[in-house]
């Protein structure tokens, strides 16, 4: 068990991978575009289509027009996949948000058998580092106070998440427990939804005790004063949020980051694959993306085309590996 939860942050860390050059060809604009968000509003896929693709590309005039944004929730993030295989393999003008959650239901093959290879890889952005949250009101007042609860009453401490048993969101609690020293890992109650968004509302009606996910996710109920965060899973303070300490400095030396990105359709012409990874090259580049990233908590992350495509393979392996030892693999 230790040994998995170590390979988990080596995954997590040292991940950073040079920018490609842009490639500067000369196509049309996509026109009529979509991003379908896997998820329902709210959480970090839907942020991902609505903020870096539909606003700063439009905003930018990479595309012709407004694209559309489409929350396809379903088996997390598998309803999306399957259609886009399925149904939309040569739409040229379809972009689709993706994360390491992806890479993770696809290294546990939760996909129903889809494969990494059914898409076609286009970019990362940004990297989302995870955080753990509760009420405003919540009792918990530290990271040690819930760790403390999750080692003495594991099954009485609800702990809600974005992601599958199993998933990212899911993960990234149990290496905190485990660097906690907590054994038995498969006792925590973990509580999985379809998306952040349904699983902070959760935590916003008490009915769960912490909230598992990414911070861009819970910027905006920290403002308003919703939610008390205990821990950026990050090796510093987010300047989005700079009274929100990380697990380091309380004393768990965890850090757990999340790439944002997309792919497309499989069946798509080179030409227009390459014009989007020209696209999300130009958007990561941007000084209005890196002002909406930082705003968001995101901190710098870029790969692109064949490198990010060799990226996401090693992470799905990775993460294979680990939830075979950890017996969260689908059969």
């Amino acid at each position: 068990m230790r040994k998995s939860m170590q390979s988990i942050l080596g995954i997590l860390t040292g991940t950073a991978i040079a920018a490609t050059t842009m490639l500067g060809v000369a196509m049309a604009k996509p026109g009529n575009t979509e991003c379908i968000a896997p998820a329902g509003a709210g959480g970090g896929w839907d942020f991902t289509c609505r903020v870096p693709a539909a606003q700063v590309m439009g905003d930018m005039g990479l595309i012709d027009g407004t694209m559309a944004v489409t929350n396809m929730s379903g088996a997390g993030g598998g309803k999306a996949y399957a259609h886009v295989v399925t149904k939309r393999g040569d739409d040229e003008n379809l972009i689709v948000a993706a994360s390491m959650a992806t890479a993770a239901r696809l290294g546990q093959n939760v996909y129903s058998g889809f494969k990494a290879s059914d898409v076609r890889w286009v970019g990362a952005l940004g990297a989302d580092y995870g955080a753990i949250a509760v009420h405003k009101d919540s009792e918990f007042n530290t990271l040690g106070d819930l760790v403390t609860a999750m080692r003495n009453n594991p099954r009485r401490t609800a702990i809600v998440g974005g992601s599958s048993a199993g998933g990212w969101d899911h993960l990234k609690v149990l290496i905190v427990a485990d660097k906690a020293g907590i054994s038995d890992l498969k006792a925590i109650n973990y509580i999985s939804f379809d998306n952040g968004g349904t699983a902070m509302l959760e935590i916003l009606s008490k009915r769960a005790d912490a909230f598992t996910g990414d911070i861009s996710e819970l910027v905006e109920y920290e403002k308003q004063g919703n939610i008390r965060i205990l821990a950026i899973l990050a090796p510093d303070r987010i300047p989005a949020v700079p009274s929100a300490k990380t697990a380091k400095e309380q004393g768990y030396d965890v850090i757990g980051a999340n790439w944002r990105g997309f792919y497309v359709p499989k069946n798509i012409s080179d030409a227009r694959y390459n014009e989007w990874v020209d696209i999300v090259t130009k958007v990561a580049n941007s000084s209005q993306w890196a002002d909406l990233s930082a705003k968001n908590g995101l901190a710098p992350f870029a790969s692109f085309g064949k490198n990010f495509e060799d990226f996401v393979g090693g992470q799905i392996g990775k993460v294979a590996q680990i939830s075979t030892d950890l017996g969260f693999m689908q059969q």
